[in-house]
């Protein structure tokens, strides 16, 4: 059974849409007869293909100028609800997705239904699973009232594949009236400088964990190792907390959800918080010293030892190979 209309909430940037938006819109296709995009942003054109292949059948589009997306989303999708009723809007659970999806709930006196980690269609019920409990228990919600349904979703729940479609018909819509939030100015956009490949969307993650011994080690066996291997790198909430690494490199429930091919998790014990945000990778390789660390229990090969002893070996052995 699917839904007659599915929406999906595009982020772009730099002419890029974004993965998370492109997993939704490919779920979208699974559980919608018809899926469309509503984005904001002046580049509606260019990204009209991307959104198009993975099955975005038209993008309904405002410019923000130098508004802040959030509100002005929430407007466009205010008004363009009104006339074309969808079954379902999906978001991605991003800072923009948050932003527009609750102000939006607002308007419409919704419910939302957020952190998501699936979303199924039966008959005409609309359920979305989230884990509580650091990932130990999953529940599952159904919506209940009238539609649209409003859903945010966690990067990486679903993988985005091509449907193979032609560009999405791009319908530009004027007079998005955001109200006094539209003040608010974006006066400059920093992009965080990085090496490698984003840590979302890297192949390969090495994360460390309190077992480093301390931030001096993070550099020496987190960095190098992610360098050789061609990945990025990670780290568990607690050496994020304690300043030795910024934000942007936490993985868990309340940072980056990852699911490389090989995730190689270094001096990290393996809380829950951390494990949901990465025991969807493929391959997990672990160091840690301490046997009963709960990360082996999701390991596919565990190594107990010293972090600081074993991966300066592997770092040698792979340099050695070349």
């Amino acid at each position: 059974m699917s839904l007659p209309k599915v929406w999906v909430y595009a982020e772009a940037e730099e002419g890029k849409v974004s993965t998370p938006t492109l997993e939704l819109l490919t779920k979208a296709r699974e559980i919608g007869d018809t899926v469309e995009a509503v984005y904001v942003g002046g580049d509606a054109d260019a990204i009209a293909s991307q959104l198009g292949e993975y099955g975005a059948g038209k993008v309904h589009a405002a410019d923000a100028g130098e508004s802040l997306r959030g509100p002005v989303g929430a407007a466009l999708l205010a008004k363009l609800i009104e006339a074309d009723q969808p079954d379902l809007v999906l978001f991605a659970q991003s800072y923009d997705g948050r932003d527009a999806i609750a102000r939006l709930s607002a308007k419409l006196d919704r419910p939302v239904l957020t952190n998501g980690n699936g979303v199924e269609v039966d008959g005409d019920t609309v359920k979305v699973s989230t884990a509580v409990f650091g990932g130990n228990t999953i529940v599952t919600a159904a919506f209940e009232g009238p539609k649209p349904h409003l859903a945010a979703i966690r990067p990486k729940t679903f993988a985005a594949e091509p449907s193979g479609g032609g560009a999405a018909e791009v319908a530009v819509v004027d007079g998005v009236d955001a109200g006094r939030a539209a003040e608010a100015r974006v006066l400059e956009h920093h992009v965080e400088e990085q090496e490698g490949p984003k840590l979302e969307e890297a192949e390969v993650v090495v994360s460390g964990g309190r077992g480093l011994g301390s931030a001096e080690n993070y550099e020496p066996l987190v960095d190098d190792l992610a360098k050789l291997l061609k990945g990025a790198s990670g780290a568990s909430r607690a050496i994020v907390d304690a300043g030795w690494v910024p934000y942007a490199k936490q993985v868990g429930q309340t940072g980056k959800t990852v699911k490389p091919k090989v995730y190689i998790a270094i001096g990290i014990s393996g809380a829950t918080q951390h494990m949901v945000g990465m025991k969807s990778s493929d391959n997990i390789i672990a160091i840690n010293k301490d046997p009963e660390a709960p990360i082996f229990s999701v390991a596919d090969l565990g190594v107990v030892g010293d972090a600081t002893k074993v991966v300066p070996k592997l770092i040698e052995a792979l340099k050695a190979k070349g």
